[in-house]
């Protein structure tokens, strides 16, 4: 399974990790179901939000098979 990454859609985020919509909505990004998680990354989003990016990529990252 791919790394998630800043580039990585939100939508393809959701798939990777299945604890992702938790981790996200802890970070303040509650609209994972709204159209522009098709079409917004993980980093324009920490952008909106103001988020450490970094520090979200590790959360995100946790527990995934990162072949």
């Amino acid at each position: 399974m791919a790394k998630i990454t800043a580039d990585t859609l939100i939508v393809d985020c959701l798939k990777y990790n299945p604890d992702s919509a938790q981790i996200l909505m802890s970070y303040g990004m509650h609209c994972l179901g709204c159209a522009m998680a098709h079409g917004e990354t993980i980093g324009e989003a920490v952008n909106v939000h103001g988020n450490d990016l970094d520090e979200l990529l590790e959360k995100l990252n946790e527990g995934i098979d990162q072949d």
